[in-house]
């Protein structure tokens, strides 16, 4: 079954303690530190990640372009995050698809849940992101650290012996 996550920026931007500090001094490092999350856990999880920014009071026709291989989108002028995102649940909803939608907006997630898809709070997509950080971490560290050799568990005993001896000079 194909899973796909969408996730309203903003809102997260807000939810999320490093992200919302973030945000007062330098939105832009904020959307690009989520961005740059969501990719990670994109790539690791196998789930198709959308992530909608809203453009609400720019004018415009919205844009979309991929990040990372992430799907970034921007809303058109006179369109919210929520809009686009409820099209966009309307739009992937189908057989074999499971679609969660990533937001804090209580009334959003009734309406997406209504419409077929998964809530996920802000909070529990942060969490998810920690534990696939911590896989990632624990796949990498003992790969690196325990196999000094690799090479020579492969050599049988004799092959070691007469390694040996050619090092030594016999």
């Amino acid at each position: 079954m194909e899973q796909i996550l969408i996730v309203d920026g903003y809102n997260i931007i807000g939810a999320w303690p490093e992200l919302s500090k973030l945000k007062d001094t330098d939105l832009e490092g904020a959307r690009d530190g989520l961005i740059h999350m969501l990719a990670e856990f994109q790539s690791f999880s196998g789930m198709k990640v959308y992530l909608v920014f809203d453009a609400y009071m720019v004018p415009g026709l919205g844009k979309k372009y991929v990040q990372n291989k992430l799907a970034v989108l921007y809303t058109k002028e006179k369109e919210t995050a929520d809009e686009r995102i409820e099209r966009l649940v309307t739009n992937l909803m189908g057989r074999r698809k499971e679609i969660f939608v990533a937001t804090s907006d209580m009334i959003e997630q009734h309406v997406i849940f209504g419409k077929g898809a998964l809530r996920m709070p802000a909070k529990e997509l942060l969490v998810k992101i920690k534990q696939n950080r911590k896989e990632v971490r624990e796949r990498i560290v003992p790969e690196t650290t325990t196999k000094r050799n690799p090479f020579g568990g492969k050599l049988s005993d004799e092959m070691k012996a007469k390694l040996e001896r050619w090092r030594r000079g016999e």
